[in-house]
């Protein structure tokens, strides 16, 4: 199976995506093209050993920017890394993408050249965010859609689901709506509509979950659905709040000696905390719905991002996650 990666873009640039990709291959046996400056990419290449036969480069001129207008920028700028990288998924030489930069482009791209798997409303980003049992719980969406109606939020607990199922390994599922409370009547006119139509459906509906469950500790719960601009405000707020908790227990251990004395006895379980809350580890975020695999990576994803991603769009192409969504949407008539 190929995957095409947009090494061109994202803040490192193609050094730490071409050697997450070469990673990729030696590890998982995939083939990947690399999608940017071949000159580049090319004495990059230089420096790994890898088999030829697994990676190839296609030649692109352009670089949408991170703070180029989305739709302008896919339409004007068609030799991008970001487009090529779509059209080769589009064309069916690779089973999927990744592509760390700018994510309104990347869907925009998606949109236009893969558009949308039959009977889908809307799709949604979905991101995994780490619990305290190191099984990560599926948000989406997580900004695709900032405006929402019921019957999207339905589709994205199915599309969810499946998600879950075959990618994390859950056979069963629980589904969750992010609402100000659990009692059923609880929330907005969008979440109170939303929970009365997957209530009638033969899901693991938990109901209404809060905030404080997202990270397991509170209610068990593997998927949770909310409209993107929630979805969102979460993502960034989880990722800023890791980050900061590591920046104040560093500054604290650097000021004093005993903590620094705990801190080498404890540097395992930190390494192993740190790395259970790494965005890197989950390869970056899903987005489904859309005619083929799209992995759309954080900014600032390196190495260990682009080979988790790759290996993601694999087994997500391998699971047929996307027929079994559409499948599931006309069976329970949320079309």
């Amino acid at each position: 199976m190929w995957v095409a990666v947009d090494v061109m873009s994202g803040d490192y640039g193609p050094v730490e995506l071409i050697k997450g990709s070469v990673y990729a291959v030696n590890e998982y046996g995939c083939s990947v093209v690399l999608v940017g400056d071949e000159e580049q990419i090319s004495e990059i290449l230089l420096g790994y050993e890898y088999n030829s036969d697994k990676i190839r480069v296609l030649h692109s001129t352009e670089i949408i920017g991170m703070d180029d207008a989305p739709a302008t920028a896919v339409r004007s700028m068609q030799d991008s890394s970001i487009v090529k990288a779509v059209k080769l998924v589009r064309d069916r030489e690779c089973v999927g993408l990744f592509s760390p930069g700018n994510t309104g482009a990347t869907m925009a791209a998606a949109l236009m050249f893969l558009g949308r798997v039959p009977g889908v409303y809307r799709p949604p980003i979905a991101a995994p965010i780490p619990q305290e049992n190191g099984t990560p719980l599926l948000l989406l969406d997580a900004g695709a859609n900032v405006d929402c109606k019921p019957e999207y939020l339905a589709q994205f607990a199915i599309m969810g689901e499946h998600y879950v199922r075959e990618i994390f390994g859950i056979p069963k599922p629980k589904i969750g709506i992010l609402s100000n409370g659990e009692e059923e009547k609880k929330g907005n006119s969008l979440t109170t509509k939303t929970y009365s139509i997957l209530k009638k459906l033969p899901i693991n509906l938990v109901g209404n979950i809060e905030g404080r469950d997202l990270y397991g500790g509170g209610r068990d719960v593997d998927v949770v659905v909310c409209d993107g601009f929630v979805g969102n405000v979460v993502i960034k707020s989880t990722e800023g709040l890791a980050k900061s908790i590591f920046n104040i227990l560093q500054t604290q251990i650097e000021h004093s000696t005993i903590a620094k004395t705990g801190a080498l006895m404890l540097k395992s379980s930190l390494q192993t905390i740190k790395k259970r809350l790494d965005y890197a580890e989950y390869g970056g975020a899903t987005l489904l719905g859309v005619d083929g695999v799209c992995i759309i990576g954080h900014g600032a994803s390196n190495s260990i991002a682009a080979q988790n991603a790759i290996r993601v769009a694999v087994e997500s192409a391998r699971s047929e996650v996307n027929v079994r969504i559409s499948e599931s949407l006309i069976k329970y008539k949320i079309v």
